[in-house]
C-alpha cells in the first residue's frame, strides 16, 4: 500500500542522521534506593525505577553534559538491544552508554519516524562479552531508508505521513477500550503487518 518506487529512498546511516548522545556516568555510591530524580539502569528502562540521584547532582549534569531533548528517542545498547523509549520530559537521569539517543535534525528527520524504524532495525550488536552490547561504532553504521532524500519538505510528509499511520494503528491495539482482545489481537496483527510494508523498502 505504502511502498517506494526506485529511486524514491535513500539508505542514510545512523550516524549520518544525527549524533550519538548519552548521559554523563553516574556511579553507584551516587545513587539511592529513594530520591528526588529517578535514575534509569539497564534494568528498568521502560519500567520502574529501583535508583534514585539527588536534585543538585542532577541539575549540575544536565547543565554541564548531554541530556535528551522531549521527543528525542532513548536506544537500549546492551541486554534488550533496541528497545526504544520516547524521552516525555519527566524528569530522570539515564545509565551512560547502556541508554543512549541520535540527536538529530527534525528538519531531515523526524524523532518519531526513527522511533518505529527502531522497531525494525537490524541492530548487529557486538557478542564479545556475556551481555550482546551496541557499542557507538555498531549504531553509527545501521542503515535507515530515508524517503525523498533530496527534496526535505516532501520527505517530512512522506515521514509523518507514514507516522501518523503507525500512530493509529498503535493506538488501536494499545487501548483497551476498543473491544474484544480477538478484536485487538487483529488489529495488532494489522499493525505489525503495515508496520513492515512501511519500513521495509
Amino acid at each position: 500500500m505504502l511502498t517506494f518506487a526506485e529511486g524514491q529512498v535513500e539508505w542514510k546511516t545512523l550516524g549520518e542522521v544525527g549524533k550519538i548522545r548519552m548521559c554523563k556516568r553516574i556511579f553507584k555510591d551516587q545513587t539511592s534506593d529513594t530520591g528526588d530524580i529517578p535514575f534509569y539502569k539497564i534494568g528498568t528502562f521502560g519500567k520502574e525505577p529501583d535508583a534514585f540521584i539527588s536534585r543538585e547532582l542532577f541539575d549540575e549534569f544536565r547543565k554541564k553534559y548531554s541530556y535528551p531533548k522531549v521527543g528525542e528517542v532513548l536506544i537500549s545498547a546492551s541486554g534488550t538491544i533496541g528497545r526504544a523509549v520516547i524521552f516525555d520530559g519527566q524528569v530522570a537521569y539515564f545509565q551512560d552508554s547502556n541508554i543512549v539517543w541520535i540527536e538529530n535534525d527534525e528538519r531531515s528527520v523526524l524523532n518519531k519516524y526513527l522511533y518505529y524504524f527502531y522497531q525494525t532495525a537490524e541492530w548487529n550488536p557486538s557478542d564479545g562479552g556475556v551481555i550482546k552490547r551496541l557499542y557507538n561504532d555498531n549504531l553509527k553504521k545501521v542503515k535507515i531508508p530515508i524517503p525523498y532524500a533530496n527534496n526535505p519538505e516532501k520527505s517530512l510528509a512522506e515521514q509523518a505521513r507514514i507516522v501518523a499511520i503507525l500512530d493509529k494503528f498503535d493506538t488501536l491495539t494499545n487501548s483497551i477500550t476498543e473491544g474484544l482482545p480477538r478484536e485487538i489481537a487483529l488489529r495488532q496483527q494489522q499493525y505489525e503487518y503495515y508496520r513492515e510494508q512501511l519500513l521495509t523498502f
